[in-house]
């Protein structure tokens, strides 16, 4: 411990910085010490527990939940958007507001952004986002195909054109279906040069936004058309799967399961997702919860955007 009246110096300038506001320099020129000498007494100060830091986290901002999600599965960040109720429709919401911050305060000039084709958490965002100036060359890269409906393509148009508006950058279709009738249609199609010009454009993705699924498809997935059919999900649910990522589908644990459809799919696979730098995960709600929580164990995202109620059943079942 410093002795008295170091101890009596320290307090002073931590009381003239801390509670007078004023600045090293004027504390500085007032004691007539150097500058350098009034930060190396602030760091002493707290050093010697003169001035403790505290942070109260507001209505609103759910810090530590956050922090206890990312110390858990090892995720680089957790944002926790605040539903008014536990409803679907407040949490997709929620969630389309705190990911559309994410994006207007995290994305570059030069990001090439990926994006999953149906996704309601998706276009929730996306409605809620604002124009984002001052960005060049940035890329909107569509990474799972139409689900073979017209109104399915609609959709995917609507979403990559109008993410690629709000960022200023170039717009990529992906002019295929989601999944296709069979496995060989799959190699017919990345023949095509211009879709297998997208695939290639997949390795260069810095920000993946994808939608998590559970094997039950949402009310706006499912007004899209039968996705799968009813044996197909049958085996898919036998063979435990709980969630899929762009139609690709894993158990609990977090691996990914051969079903019937994975050799049928058009778009981005997991283990190329996993190796994206922010590989970003938006949803929510009861339905959800078994679906994230694979996401999280399997490591295919590293970075998950959800509400304050999903996050405390994360919490409770992890």
């Amino acid at each position: 411990m410093a002795n008295s009246p170091e101890i009596r110096l320290i307090t002073k300038v931590a009381r003239l910085y801390h509670e007078q506001k004023l600045t090293q320099s004027e504390i500085a020129k007032r004691l007539g010490i150097s500058q350098v000498t009034v930060s190396r007494l602030l760091k002493r100060a707290e050093e010697y527990d003169i001035v403790k830091t505290t942070v109260t986290s507001p209505p609103g901002a759910f810090v530590e939940l956050e922090e206890q999600i990312e110390k858990k599965f090892d995720l680089s960040q957790v944002i926790i958007g605040e539903a008014g109720r536990d409803s679907e429709e407040q949490i997709l919401t929620a969630i389309g507001s705190a990911a559309a911050h994410f994006l207007e305060t995290t994305v570059t000039s030069g990001d090439v952004i990926g994006v999953s084709s149906w996704s309601a958490s998706l276009l929730s965002m996306v409605e809620q986002m604002h124009p984002i100036r001052k960005l060049e060359n940035c890329k909107v890269v569509q990474i799972l195909g139409g689900l073979g409906n017209p109104s399915a393509e609609k959709h995917a148009n609507h979403l990559v054109t109008r993410l690629a508006r709000l960022v200023r950058g170039e717009a990529l279709f992906l002019p295929a279906p989601g999944i296709l009738g069979a496995a060989n249609s799959v190699k017919v199609l990345l023949k095509d040069p211009y879709i297998k010009g997208i695939y290639d454009t997949f390795s260069a993705i810095t920000v993946a936004l994808v939608g998590i699924g559970s094997v039950e498809p949402s009310s706006l997935v499912a007004s899209s058309g039968n996705v799968f059919g009813a044996n197909e999900l049958t085996e898919i649910r036998r063979r435990g799967a709980v969630g899929d990522i762009c139609l690709r589908f894993y158990g609990e644990d977090g691996l990914e399961i051969s079903d019937p459809a994975g050799t049928r799919v058009i778009g981005l696979d997991l283990e190329t997702l996993k190796k994206i730098p922010r590989a970003v995960g938006i949803a929510g709600g009861k339905r959800k919860v078994s679906a994230i929580l694979g996401a999280l164990r399997g490591k295919h995202i590293n970075l998950l955007v959800t509400d304050q109620y999903t996050a405390e059943r994360l919490i409770k079942q992890a």
